[in-house]
């Protein structure tokens, strides 16, 4: 179970590293809106689980991030919106952050990289050069290279906030993405993330489509 009282802490220090000298409002009752969206019951795996490894990830790669306060902003809003059977999660979550961060006290300039970072993890794909955009992708996808068990447990989890899609079509979609995801250069951007997580991460994506592709094999 996620430590709430942690992970309100956390957001505390990111929304007040953000916002700089000048202050502004309270910031747990923003903390508190948050964690009650990434609480909601349709989710299974972009859970609070989800968010707390997103954080952690982020800090392991703050050393290449040009604002790692706004990158751990940008990981608390990237996935606020989730509706599954909706495909613009990124962009109503880049706008919920347009609305709440200014209330909040944050400078116009990092409310608005957030949302850019928010809505860069629709793809995946940052530029070269653009550092806070890598660690951002780059711990939005390390569970791509997680364990075996883990990443059953993850494949598991997709599958069921996907339960009203007909097998064969989530087999379908699913076998997309990814084929997208190896058909990029490289998954992860950051040093770091490529030399430690870029290798299992292909694994995993190579033996999860082989699977999608075997007649009765998962998912259920």
């Amino acid at each position: 179970m996620a430590d709430l009282d942690a992970l309100r802490a956390r957001f505390v220090r990111a929304l007040e590293g953000a916002r700089g000298p000048g202050g502004g409002p309270d910031p747990v009752p923003y903390a508190d809106r948050l964690l009650a969206r990434w609480r909601e019951p349709q989710r299974r795996y972009h859970t609070l689980t989800h968010l707390t490894a997103v954080l952690d990830h982020v800090d392991t790669l703050a050393e290449y991030a040009a604002d790692p306060d706004t990158v751990r902003l940008a990981a608390w809003f990237h996935d606020a919106v989730y509706l599954p059977e909706r495909s613009e999660n990124e962009e109503r979550s880049a706008r919920l952050a347009e609305r709440a961060l200014p209330e909040a006290g944050v400078p116009q300039e990092k409310t608005a990289e957030v949302a850019r970072l928010v809505r860069l993890t629709a793809g995946h794909d940052p530029a070269d050069g653009d550092r806070d955009g890598q660690v951002l992708c780059d711990a939005d996808l390390a569970i791509l290279a997680a364990p075996p068990s883990a990443y059953a447990a993850y494949t598991a989890a997709v599958r069921e906030e996907y339960h009203f899609v007909p097998n064969d079509a989530f087999r379908a979609g699913r076998a997309a993405v990814l084929r997208e995801l190896l058909a990029l250069p490289r998954l992860f951007r950051t040093p770091y993330g490529h030399d430690t997580w870029e290798a299992t991460a292909r694994y995993n994506l190579t033996g999860e489509l082989e699977m999608l592709s075997t007649p009765g094999g998962p998912p259920a």
